[in-house]
């Protein structure tokens, strides 16, 4: 809003309610929003209330009470007498207080909107963004990632995975989330079985059905959920990639349930991870020839890659140059909207100080590949491996992870069930992992800490940037024979992963991986480790030693 048109709000407490917290809050996000704010303080009454309105000529006039709804009842008549008597009606009232108190306002009819203290941050931002009465009219949210990101905005999108070893209790919990309005997008999660084998079900393990997952069997599967989520907040669905045939996963995904963004890895479902029959070299041909199909239908994509290595315990070097090859390759494929996914707590021993140092140098290398045709959106989320088996105990670390996560101010928040650990999440679990996280989302938009500034964070930083150049130089200088791009070449990538250039300790034994690297926790980060003095192993001692075996 600019100067000349900013609209004025003013604020009471009023009859003998002294709780001003709701209606400070409400006004300093007024604020943040470029609305002029006037508050009149706690126990207002409707006298005085009035001549500041004759006073002022505010265009919002928001008023809360929290105490006894038979009394609310009362004042609100009375002030509703005189905005007939002033000829008022074309102002706007909004209303804040308890549930049954809302529930009496609601009742007058006086009021633009009510807030009950069960709406989320998101809610009102759209309520004072003009959004609310805009989604109602359109009775729909944005149905594409980039406008609906647009459209959330300041509030991240919350995304939760889900899939439940029976299709038709799949379909139900999903029309239960879609309702919830938790969630903005559905990550739908097949059983092992169809991801690898949706296309050539011959070759299914019977015995295996529902591991996983859902136990989807045709593209119908995919239909009933997509439309009984067509409800609620209608959230965006996507699903995972197939471990095999991913273009065909990609073409059944866009038609059945009109995909959010695809995600494929770079190096990985194949032999080296067990969740296909592909060799590396094979696979990673596969997941190019995907990257550029999704290019071509201009449609978002994620290549969950880094995290992979970080999950068997690769030095953290190895996971942020992971992190670059992947959007690397992403836009030589020709993708113009990048998600990327930066997974806190993995390995899940690492600290939230060098968590964050991590995922900054992957965020500037990343987003260093950014031009007019590439961009990158923030994708944060909770490692699975860090979550405790008592759900109590998991609660509180999925808060901890969500609140150092908003501090490099994702677009996406993926939401990991706080039950993992225990149990696939039901539609209860997801629901009540969503709200866990919107409660951090929403306490921190009071403010931010300026945590990114601790020295240690940025020393970590830069030794990994540092670190990750030494290694991405020694990946370009592998081939033999001419090549014009090492990074995107897929012979290149799969001799990175043979010679151990990238490696992870638990590769030990694959006959395609080295595995030969020594990992340790050192005051929270992973480190490669020279296994005969115990030092930590810097990249260019690491690389010489590599060669010259």
């Amino acid at each position: 809003m600019t100067a000349i048109n900013r609209k004025k709000i003013l604020g009471a407490s009023i009859g003998n309610c002294v709780h001003v917290a709701g209606i400070l809050n409400f006004l300093k996000l007024s604020e943040f929003h470029g609305y002029d704010t006037l508050f009149l303080g706690p126990a207002v009454s409707i006298k005085k209330i009035s001549d500041a309105i004759k006073q002022h000529d505010p265009d919002i006039i928001a008023i809360s009470y929290r105490l006894t709804p038979e009394v609310l009842e009362k004042l609100l008549i009375s002030f509703n007498k005189n905005i007939i008597k002033n000829k008022w009606q074309n102002k706007t009232f909004v209303f804040g207080g308890t549930p049954p108190t809302a529930e009496v306002a609601r009742k007058i009819g006086l009021f633009d909107a009510t807030f009950n203290g069960l709406e989320s941050l998101e809610d009102i931002t759209f309520y004072l963004k003009g959004k609310a009465k805009e989604a109602k009219k359109s009775k729909t949210p944005p149905q594409n990632l980039i406008d609906r990101i647009v459209f959330n905005h300041p509030y991240p999108l919350l995304r939760h995975h889900f899939g439940l070893p029976i299709v038709l209790k799949t379909v139900k919990g999903a029309r239960e989330i879609a309702l919830s309005e938790t969630l903005d997008i559905i990550s739908i999660g097949p059983d092992q079985n169809a991801q690898e084998s949706f296309f050539r079900q011959n070759e299914m393990k019977k015995e295996q059905d529902g591991a996983g997952g859902v136990p989807l069997r045709k593209p119908e599967d995919l239909e009933a959920i997509y439309k009984t989520t067509r409800c609620g907040n209608y959230p965006l669905l996507r699903c995972y990639s197939g471990t095999r045939d991913l273009i065909k996963w990609a073409k059944m995904s866009l038609k059945t349930i009109n995909i959010a963004w695809g995600a494929v890895p770079l190096l990985w479902y194949n032999q080296l991870d067990g969740r296909s029959d592909r060799t590396p070299l094979e696979s990673i041909k596969e997941n190019q020839e995907t990257m550029k199909w999704y290019a071509e239908h201009k449609i978002p994509l994620e290549v969950n890659e880094a995290h992979h290595w970080s999950l068997r315990d690769a030095p953290d070097t190895i996971a942020v140059v992971a992190a670059f090859l992947a959007a690397y390759n992403a836009k030589k494929a020709g993708i113009t909207h990048y998600v990327a996914q930066y997974m806190f707590n993995t390995p899940a021993q690492t600290s939230p100080l060098m968590d964050l140092a991590k995922m900054s140098a992957k965020i500037e290398l990343i987003e260093s590949l950014h031009d007019k045709s590439f961009t990158s959106i923030r994708q944060m989320r909770t490692g699975l491996a860090c979550l405790s088996p008592d759900p109590d105990i998991a609660k509180g670390q999925l808060s901890s992870s969500s609140l150092f996560q908003m501090t490099l101010e994702p677009k996406i928040i993926h939401v990991v069930g706080f039950c993992e650990g225990d149990h696939a999440a039901t539609p209860s679990d997801v629901i009540e992992s969503a709200k866990i996280t919107h409660g951090v989302i929403n306490n921190l938009s009071l403010g931010f800490p300026q945590i990114l500034n601790d020295s240690r964070i940025k020393k970590r930083k830069e030794e990994l940037i540092n670190e990750a150049k030494h290694l991405l130089q020694a990946i370009k200088d592998l081939p033999t024979e001419k090549v014009i791009n090492p990074w995107a070449d897929p012979k290149t990538l799969y001799e990175a992963i043979h010679t151990g250039l990238l490696d992870a300790p638990h590769l030990a034994g694959n006959p395609y991986a080295s595995g030969k690297v020594v990992t340790q926790i050192r005051n929270g980060a992973c480190y490669a480790i020279n296994p005969q003095t115990g030092n930590i192993l810097y990249e260019k001692e690491r690389i010489s030693q590599l060669l010259i075996n």
